[in-house]
């Protein structure tokens, strides 16, 4: 072998002696076939194994086969999921691999507004409309299913991002199985530590993993989860030929966040519960939107599907959008950072950010008004968020 060759190729190892504590990093781009042979069973599906890492990946594969058993982690489910480079990109390719023009899409008009947008935008520009009803209302809503046979899927955010607003999932999901309509749900605000649609009859559940299940603002990714083999069939198919694949390297990074899940979002919980305390009772607090409070609106359809009542809140300031500026900016330990769950407290003004480019009156007719204010609640001592909290409202 000539000297240009050795410095071309991969030193041999004995991998015998190297097995890792940790789950491996494999940031190869593709993998080698012992044999033609082995490479056309591969191919055809005769024989599993790795091609390139687009269509697969072991870390990837390890970390996605480690979340399709938490989202049916006490039942007897069997689910897979299929990781992607985003949250948007986990929306986008399940849509792109079983919606086609003509159909149509039901949803809430709460959604965070990133999906909102997608809806409208681009999947309207591929002649996919987008159907808004209030879900909550399960009259209104099976009334829409019953009288258009163009809706083929239903997507839910439950809790609703920013308005925390929760449906009722069981019913929603019947409604749709009699009207033959696939169901998908958001679950990144709960993860499947709080909350597991797949047991409740959804269809396909889909999170950000960039938020609470890495939990540490480390890594971008997506996942899609399902216990229906030829719905994932189609969404995998899509993966592929639209490249939305995840990063091997997010992937070890998610694997990390996981490890802490758990505590991370009893922690999380616990402080949420005193800070939404907090915030009820304070004079320039209009209105709290929080799972656990007894005056929560949708308090027992929250007891019904969520193991715990979260991290994440939403709150009304007196001032409108002025109040809400003047309470954030006197801020000082918390951050206005445009993401969630991770391990300290942000802050962000929706109607000006994540929701600035939904249309403002259906933005307002969904309760995201100029002074709502958005909280992820971090895993910090509550007496310092709550003590930062009281210095912004007392600008008011």
């Amino acid at each position: 072998m000539q000297f240009d060759s050795l410095l071309a190729k991969d030193y041999a190892q004995d991998t015998k002696t190297i097995k890792t504590h940790l789950l491996p990093l494999y940031a190869g781009s593709a993998f080698e076939f012992e044999s033609l042979e082995q490479s056309i069973d591969i191919f055809t599906g005769k024989e599993l194994g790795h091609v390139y890492s687009r269509y697969g990946n072991p870390t990837v594969d390890a970390v996605a086969a480690k979340l399709a058993q938490m989202e049916t982690f006490d039942t007897e489910l069997q689910a897979e999921a299929i990781m992607t480079s985003s949250g948007m990109s986990a929306i986008s390719t399940v849509m792109s691999g079983l919606l086609q023009t003509g159909d149509k899409v039901i949803t809430q008009g709460d959604l965070y507004g990133g999906t909102t947008e997608l809806f409208i935008k681009m999947l309207g520009r591929m002649g996919i409309e987008t159907v808004i009803v209030p879900l909550h209302d399960l009259e209104a809503t099976e009334t829409a299913l019953q009288t258009d046979p163009s809706i083929k899927m239903m997507y839910i955010e439950t809790p609703a991002n920013p308005t925390m607003r929760i449906l009722d999932i069981q019913a929603l999901a019947d409604l749709a199985k009699q009207h033959d309509v696939i169901t998908t749900a958001d679950n990144t605000f709960c993860t499947p530590y709080i909350q597991q649609p797949l047991k409740y009859g959804i269809d396909i559940v889909i999170h950000s993993t960039t938020k609470y299940l890495n939990g540490h603002s480390s890594g971008i990714g997506g996942v899609i989860i399902s216990c229906d083999p030829d719905l994932m069939q189609s969404i995998n198919t899509a993966m592929k030929l639209m490249g939305t694949n995840a990063s091997p390297f997010e992937a070890w990074l998610l694997n990390l966040g996981l490890k802490t899940l758990a505590l991370r979002m009893d922690r999380h919980c616990d402080n949420a519960e005193l800070v939404a305390a907090f915030l009820s009772g304070h004079r320039s607090v209009s209105r709290v939107n929080y799972p656990g409070l007894e005056s929560f609106e949708y308090r027992d359809l929250a007891q019904t599907y969520m193991h715990r009542n979260g991290g994440m809140l939403s709150f009304e300031v007196t001032g409108g959008l002025q109040g809400a500026i003047n309470t954030i900016e006197a801020l000082e330990m918390i951050p206005c950072v445009a993401t969630l769950g991770d391990t300290d407290t942000i802050v962000l003004h929706p109607a000006t950010s994540s929701h600035l480019r939904v249309d403002p009156e259906q933005r307002r007719a969904a309760g995201i008004t100029d002074g709502l204010i958005r909280l992820s609640v971090g895993i910090e001592s509550a007496q310092d968020i709550i003590a930062d909290l009281e210095r912004g409202l007392n600008r008011m």
